[in-house]
């Protein structure tokens, strides 16, 4: 075998291996919701280093996916007053905050962040948002948190 060889077959497998590192969006968006589940149950000062641990821990090395993960986890964290109150003020009357699950609370957050401060289609991320839900909520949480999204575009829409 030439040394040229070598170092093709060696590209290739390094190709696969990156190709095999890099996640899509719903992916990247599906573990940016499991670090702000747990964000909602442990209650962290140190934000950054629960990031850090959740990157090692679930061998989270590709370069987009941390960008993408530190931008929604940070900007969540940034305007979680705002997210909240755009929650409650899209509740049923008799719902208070603390009556929706963390599970659903965490899809919420990630949702109404990536449609009010990046640049995501609303469409998108209400679509990954009713996914999320059906996958990891509760049998109703899927119309909850298509209810809530769908009501703060609707607002956002009568602002513009």
């Amino acid at each position: 075998m030439e040394i040229s060889e070598k170092f093709s077959d060696d590209d290739e497998r390094n190709e696969v291996k990156r190709k095999e590192e890099k996640m899509n969006r719903s992916t990247m968006r599906e573990y940016a919701f499991k670090l702000i589940y747990s964000l909602e149950i442990q209650k962290t000062e140190d934000l950054q280093e629960q990031i850090d641990l959740f990157f090692e821990s679930n061998n989270i090395k590709d370069e987009e996916t941390e960008k993408y993960m530190k931008d929604v986890i940070l900007g969540t964290n940034k305007n979680n007053e705002q997210i909240l109150k755009d929650i409650e003020q899209n509740l049923k009357e008799d719902w208070k905050l603390n009556r929706i699950s963390k599970m659903d609370l965490a899809i919420l957050k990630l949702a109404i962040y990536e449609i009010k401060y990046s640049e995501v289609p609303y469409k998108v991320a209400i679509n990954e948002a009713v996914e999320l839900a059906k996958k990891y909520g509760e049998d109703k949480s899927k119309n909850f948190v298509n209810g809530i999204l769908a009501s703060i575009v609707k607002g956002m829409d009568t602002l513009n």
